[in-house]
């Protein structure tokens, strides 16, 4: 074995430091909560009568995903915009992601609300048909709100990596998130789909994004960082220039045999390089996963009327979320699509979302001004 000269051993400390600046967070990420243990959310009669909910605010928990990614942002836009008009004290808590999220949505305390990625919801749903009965018990009580937006998947590689192309990751020891998260359950699920076979133990890792990219570009032990994150993704926008010298992203090729597999899960996406000015000099093709507002199928009536409170003032207050909140909810529709086999959308939340196109304030009309009108200085 060789051993390290001063050189070699002062560059790896110098790079170990430049990338610590330049993601501007240490390689130990705090460890996400772990789900707490509690009593699952027991249904009561369904004909339970409707009735108002109480006076004064309730407090219900959204789980998230990163502290770094852009689920906790669109948690915590729906805390500020629009649950205090439906008094309800929400609380947007970081999380592993989305399959952590489905747990602590069926069985945690006080959580009444989840995002969770398509890919993760429909997987717990093929466990279960499979004969799973622990997947099929954890699934089957939850209910869609409303489809979100596309998230982007992105695979990160070092700047003198051969690769360019996502379908070159094959014999890539690949970092897929921790575990328990929605990027861990994309980035195997792509794999197994992209070249028919599991990705194998010994090139598959579960640190947090922050260690992987420090481990990527360190010891280089490993090749590739998959991260899924709308954008823009804080963990990529808070990159410095110099982080251009340390990493690229992988492109799609959809042509490719591989990607066009793939493709039949996953949607295309373009990375926009106005998003990542540090690390794209130009838009880069790729895959997205859908994102979805979950919650369980409450029968208490005070809950039922609690959540259809929050759907209204989704409806009234959707034009404060494109407009201030984060960039991703312009990509949002208050339609409700068809879903999946074995999805279904809860009632409450669904009525009131159905009827939203009459809750909303009418456009205003646009004038349209002659060139006479103008110069009278009768019209703007």
């Amino acid at each position: 074995m060789f051993r390290k000269g001063p050189q070699s051993t002062m560059r790896t400390v110098l790079q170990a430091a430049l990338l610590l600046a330049t993601f501007g967070a240490s390689a130990q990420a705090p460890a996400p909560r772990a789900p707490q243990a509690a009593v699952a959310n027991p249904p009561v009669a369904a004909s339970a009568p409707a009735q108002r909910p109480t006076a004064g605010p309730v407090g219900f928990k959204i789980v998230t995903a990163s502290e770094r990614g852009t689920y906790i942002q669109i948690g915590r836009d729906l805390a500020k915009f629009i649950a205090p008009p439906a008094q309800i004290e929400l609380e947007a808590l970081p999380s592993a992601g989305s399959p952590e999220n489905i747990h602590r949505l069926r069985y945690e305390e006080g959580v009444k609300l989840a995002l969770v990625q398509s890919d993760v919801y429909q997987a717990f749903i093929n466990q279960g048909r499979a004969g799973d009965k622990a997947a099929d018990a954890i699934i089957r009580p939850l209910r869609v709100v409303l489809p979100l937006y596309n998230e982007e998947v992105y695979f990160v590689v070092r700047a003198d990596s051969p690769m360019n192309f996502v379908h070159e990751i094959r014999d890539a020891k690949i970092n897929v998130g921790p575990m328990r998260s929605g990027t861990a359950m994309t980035t195997t699920t792509m794999y197994r789909l992209m070249f028919d076979q599991a990705l194998p133990d010994n090139r598959l890792s579960f640190m947090t994004h922050e260690e992987a990219l420090f481990k990527l570009t360190g010891d280089k032990s490993v090749d590739v960082v998959a991260i899924v994150a709308g954008q823009p993704a804080k963990l990529l926008t808070d990159m410095k220039a110099e982080a251009r010298s340390l990493i690229k992203l992988l492109k799609l090729d959809p042509e490719n045999p591989a990607s066009k597999a793939a493709l039949k899960t996953y949607f295309p996406s373009t990375v926009k390089s106005s998003n990542y000015p540090n690390l794209l000099s130009e838009d880069l093709p790729g895959m997205a996963v859908k994102a979805f507002l979950v919650t369980y199928d409450y029968n208490l009536a005070g809950t039922q009327a609690r959540l259809a409170q929050f759907a209204r003032s989704l409806c009234i207050n959707f034009d404060s979320l494109q407009s201030q909140g984060h960039p991703k909810w312009k990509e949002v529709s208050l339609d409700m699509p068809q879903i999946g086999q074995g999805w279904a959308y809860y009632p409450a939340t669904a009525r009131e979302l159905g009827r939203c196109s009459s809750l909303r304030p009418p456009p205003k009309p646009v004038r349209v001004c002659t060139t006479e009108q103008k110069i009278l200085g009768l019209c703007d």
